[in-house]
């Protein structure tokens, strides 16, 4: 094993694992440290895979138990969660070990230990058993993801009062759940509960759930989860957590703005505010690497820390902390280091709430137009009047483009629906390549197909929307 390499990458998740491979793809040498044991990240061990494998398979049972008896289909479901959790464990390992083999497919060493800077060019990795190795390199990329943040007064346990790893691997499903944020993380995983069989109670600090989606949208959204069976409490916080004698627990909940407490009663509880860039014991300080007041490593354009040599992308750096927004950084990272040029169109993320309906957003919301003070048209098709939509019972919702009011330029979308994910796509292709809502209009979409909404919504920018 050499010690010495082009490029040294810390994080094992899909920021530090596309950095590595890109940089092996390149014809640069390097090496991928993660302390987990597992690569991935925590999107693939504890995040966006597990899940969505567990959105994914609730869903499922939900259909069955709900829906099915009326396309003539009549089965007796029982739910199995052993066996649901066994299979969300099955392909978290596939995909890990998926990462392990494209590391050593493009000659990137993937080392388990914790890594310390010890100066530019110098990384100690001390391994489980204690023991220290030493590497030098020409450069450092930092990777090191996020970590749940905390929410003050309440300790987590991981078997009452849960961050989202716990709520990934109850054994049982509550009776009463509350989630405590009503942000993506909370939303997607008090879903998986509700479906199989808990009550769920939503506790705001806002006085909206998901903040930073088109409004519209998102009071949308709020409805479709109310219409489900969600409770919500808006503009409230959570001041303590009590555990009874026999189990259950006691959340103290006042108004955000301060007033009379109340106590809401639940078996777990899911803390779901946010995330924070993961920064400790990395001798960040100790080399002079410049942080925000947040927390995060400051970089330039070029993901350059202002520490010569050393890099920063994904989570533990400014921006949405979005696995796709790391990968992309990582490529551009790893091709600007070896003299190309990488870039990262920041105007064109998507993001994807993986509840059902989906929610996703690209671009920019009606209100963040309307503060910057830009002229904008908007184009609007429900889901009701779409035929695949009513083939396969997914009507809620409906697909919002705004456009350019002079030039016709696509400014952003947001779609709640069936299928969110994947329709948003088009939309990002077409503003990457800077296209007008017209463009969209005029391109010829399969029929029966959910797609046909986007198409339909882009017609709505002119006015020609063709709905029964």
């Amino acid at each position: 094993m050499a010690d010495n390499f082009d490029a040294i990458v810390i994080g094992g998740g899909p920021g530090g694992y596309n950095a590595a491979i890109r940089l092996g793809q390149l014809g640069l040498t390097s090496a991928c440290i993660d302390k987990r044991g597992s690569f991935g990240g925590t999107c693939l061990n504890i995040g966006c895979i597990p899940s969505k494998a567990l959105l994914y398979a609730s869903e499922r049972f939900h259909e069955a138990k709900e829906d099915f008896a009326k396309l003539g289909i009549k089965t007796k479901v029982e739910l199995d969660l052993p066996a649901m959790m066994a299979q969300k464990t099955k392909v978290v390992g596939e995909l890990t070990k998926g990462v392990e083999f494209l590391l050593k497919k493009t000659k990137s060493e993937a080392i388990v230990g914790e890594a310390r800077i010890t100066a530019p060019g110098k990384v100690e990795v001390k391994a489980a058993d204690g023991k220290i190795r030493n590497l030098t390199c020409k450069h450092i990329i930092i990777a090191t993801g996020s970590d749940v943040a905390p929410l003050p007064g309440v300790t987590i346990d991981e078997k009452q009062i849960v961050s989202s790893t716990g709520a990934l691997a109850l054994t049982s499903v509550p009776r009463k759940l509350l989630v405590v944020g009503a942000g993506v993380i909370g939303l997607e995983l008090g879903s998986v509960w509700k479906r199989l069989g808990a009550e769920v109670t939503v506790v705001e600090f806002l006085d909206r759930v998901t903040p930073g989606i088109d409004g519209e949208v998102g009071k949308a959204f709020q409805r479709i989860l109310t219409k489900q069976g969600f409770t919500f409490q808006l503009s409230t916080k959570v001041t303590g957590a009590e555990k009874k004698g026999g189990g259950g627990l006691k959340v103290t909940v006042e108004p955000a703005a301060g007033g009379d407490k109340s106590v809401i009663d639940c078996d777990v509880m899911l803390v779901a505010i946010g995330r924070i860039a993961y920064t400790a014991n990395l001798g960040l300080l100790e080399v002079g690497v410049a942080m925000d007041k947040r927390g995060r490593i400051v970089t330039d354009a070029h993901y350059k820390t202002n520490v010569a040599g050393i890099y920063a992308v994904g989570d533990c750096r400014e921006g949405p902390m979005l696995a796709h927004k790391a990968e992309d950084e990582a490529v551009a990272c790893a091709e600007l280091i070896a003299g190309k040029a990488g870039h990262v169109n920041y105007d064109v993320i998507p993001s994807v709430v993986y509840t059902f309906p989906e929610v996703a957003t690209v671009g920019k919301s009606e209100e963040e137009l309307k503060a910057a003070g830009v002229h904008y048209k908007v184009g609007k098709f429900p889901f009701t009047a779409n035929a695949r939509a009513k083939i396969i019972m997914a009507t809620d919702g409906l697909v919002k483009i705004l456009a350019d009011a002079k030039t016709d330029k696509i400014l952003g979308c947001a779609i709640i629906g069936p299928e969110a994910g994947n329709l948003i796509a088009e939309v990002v292709l077409a503003m990457e390549f800077g296209a007008s809502s017209e463009d969209i209009a005029r391109t010829c979409h399969s029929h029966p197909t959910l797609t046909e909404a986007v198409r339909q919504a882009a017609m709505g920018v002119e006015g020609w929307t063709m709905q029964m």
